[in-house]
């Protein structure tokens, strides 16, 4: 069957169904209040194997011929399409090799391997595990799945389309993920012939944005390095394959920066209760640079595979962002009760003290200074302007610094 043509996006909806979870949109009150527009997730952050890549992988392993698939499955992944690509083979009784870079959190690398494929880490970036994947490819004869560059694939991916029109038949606007451009490429082309005035919106991370490069150039390029917290769009060159759909159904590209994607975590967590992985995210940040109010917009949040030491470390710096976390540094006599005072007013203004480091030996008159650092909660930037003048009002010139956390 010819992929992408409607008839092939109706047979992979129906048989995606065999393994995925309905994920029904989720409006969100809160970004439709402050971007002016009527907001809706669709959460493939829950679907099985936590993302979406189990559609296209499902859907082009069932097309493969039993002798395809008897040869055994390989492909190269940061993550969710090795899930995907496992789980899939795991149904058809087919090998699975999955070579991931060395980079991948442990967690995806983990559920890898209990889907039963066996993994192999090699390289830093995507593209160097795929270069070692096609070379293991010919070597031992198995069949390739590529994660992005195959209309097969894409096919898959693009029933998410065909959900979102069939909850939400007047959509204005979807925004997509990009990093090689599978996803992109099914859910546009799908949206465009259910309804070509559906607007495709797609997102890339500032670091790693080479399907924006290569549109602007017109040809497929690679960008010399990718640097992104964005581990599963960190690709440095889009399929060429996928490329000309981009190009004819994807209406403009955004890109975020790392620190949108931060502070965006915290949003959905607060706001959703969902953990989002920081790809995911890239369509919740560019929430914030839509040009249009008064639109349906549904966001695609495209996998929720995150660890915890990387959620750890993206909840710190997003409270640290948002002036929800600061640290402040007074001069001290060295004297009883100075310590009290400096608490005092923070008590009084609704501080919260986290962390304290009183270090007597900032000079060598003790007596004429000593150091105090203080970490403090607050509730937002206008609560920590708050108590840095409390501070200053009381004639302890307060020095703003890096959060210590």
């Amino acid at each position: 069957m010819e992929m992408l043509t409607l008839a092939a996006f109706e047979a992979a909806s129906e048989k995606v169904r065999e393994v995925t979870l309905e994920t029904k949109l989720i409006e969100s009150p809160y970004f439709s209040e402050i971007t002016g527009n009527k907001v809706f997730f669709k959460p493939e952050n829950m679907q099985r194997t936590g993302a979406y890549k189990v559609r296209g992988a499902y859907w082009k392993i069932s097309t493969l011929s039993d002798e395809e698939r008897g040869r055994g499955l390989i492909t190269a992944s940061a993550g969710n399409h090795a899930q995907g690509v496992a789980f899939a083979a795991a149904r058809y009784g087919a090998r699975a090799v999955i070579v991931m870079p060395e980079t991948t959190p442990l967690i995806k690398v983990e559920r890898t391997k209990a889907l039963g494929a066996e993994v192999v880490l090699k390289g830093n970036v995507y593209d160097e595990a795929y270069a070692y994947a096609v070379e293991l490819a010919e070597t031992e004869g198995l069949t390739f799945i590529h994660p992005f560059n195959d209309t097969g694939v894409a096919t898959g991916q693009g029933t998410i389309a065909m959900e979102i029109v069939k909850q939400l038949p007047l959509v204005d606007y979807i925004l997509v993920p990009i990093g090689g451009g599978g996803l992109a490429t099914g859910v546009a082309t799908l949206a465009k012939q259910l309804n070509p005035n559906i607007h495709i919106i797609g997102v890339e991370p500032a670091g790693a944005a080479c399907m924006k490069a290569s549109i602007e150039a017109g040809h497929v390029v690679k960008l010399p390095h990718v640097s992104t917290i964005a581990d599963g769009t960190a690709v440095q060159e889009p399929g060429d394959i996928v490329f000309p759909y981009i190009r004819d159904n994807v209406d403009d590209i955004i890109t975020v920066e790392d620190d949108e994607l931060v502070v965006a975590f915290l949003d959905m967590v607060e706001n959703h209760k969902m953990v989002v992985e920081n790809s995911g995210l890239l369509t919740v940040a560019a929430l914030h640079h839509l040009p249009f109010t008064d639109k349906k917009v549904v966001s695609i949040l495209s996998g929720g595979n995150m660890d915890v030491i990387t959620m750890s470390s993206v909840v710190q710096h997003g409270l640290i962002q948002r002036d929800r976390i600061f640290t402040v540094s007074v001069l001290l006599p060295d004297r009883p009760g100075e310590l009290v005072r400096v608490a005092s007013i923070i008590a009084e203004n609704r501080g919260n003290v986290i962390r304290l480091d009183h270090n007597q030996f900032v000079t060598a008159n003790r007596a004429a200074a000593v150091e105090l650092r203080v970490t403090i909660e607050a509730f937002g930037t206008s609560h920590k302007e708050q108590i840095v003048a409390a501070l200053a009002d009381a004639g302890l010139r307060p020095q703003l610094e890096q959060a210590a956390l």
